[in-house]
């Protein structure tokens, strides 16, 4: 998966490659997060994935970076995870239930995809490391998670990250 490294020079955006759905090929409504830290850098870009109609929330997936305090939870409960709960307003308590590496194969690369399982069965996550350090975790609500996901993520231009 060459298309997976940390860009050289100076990026418009953040300094590692966005991977995810495309917005263009998302039917409902779509939104983009960066978390910055104290020093200005990308902590994480995290992309909400809204179903037509305003339903809500269907699907959040983070691109988080080596060193960023949304990389690790003390209880095993991915960030993204609680974000998405939050933007659902569903404030019921989560915990980590189990987690179980699984092998997905993207044409000819093996990508070992580690599912999540929470308390909230609606709920479904996985995630996976990159080349570059980037980990990428996909939340998704009351829709589970199928192979056929991952063919779909590809980096998204930096420009889409720029702020004025």
């Amino acid at each position: 998966m060459s298309f997976l490294r940390r860009r050289s020079g100076q990026p418009a955006g953040p300094d590692f490659d966005v991977l995810a759905m495309d917005p263009g090929d998302w039917p409902g409504l779509f939104g983009a997060m960066i978390m910055a830290g104290t020093d200005g850098s990308c902590q994480g870009i995290f992309l909400r994935y809204d179903l037509l109609g305003g339903r809500g929330p269907a699907m959040l997936i983070g691109n988080v970076p080596q060193g960023s305090p949304a990389r690790d939870s003390e209880d095993g409960v991915p960030f993204e995870v609680r974000q998405l709960l939050a933007a659902l307003e569903n404030d019921e308590p989560v915990e980590f239930v189990s987690a179980e590496d699984f092998p997905v194969m993207l044409g000819d690369d093996l990508l070992i995809v580690r599912k999540v399982k929470v308390s909230e069965g609606r709920l479904y996550c996985s995630q996976f490391g990159r080349s570059d350090d980037v980990q990428v975790t996909i939340a998704s609500w009351d829709r589970p998670i199928s192979d056929d996901l991952y063919q779909l993520l590809k980096p998204l231009p930096a420009e889409m990250f720029q702020q004025d």
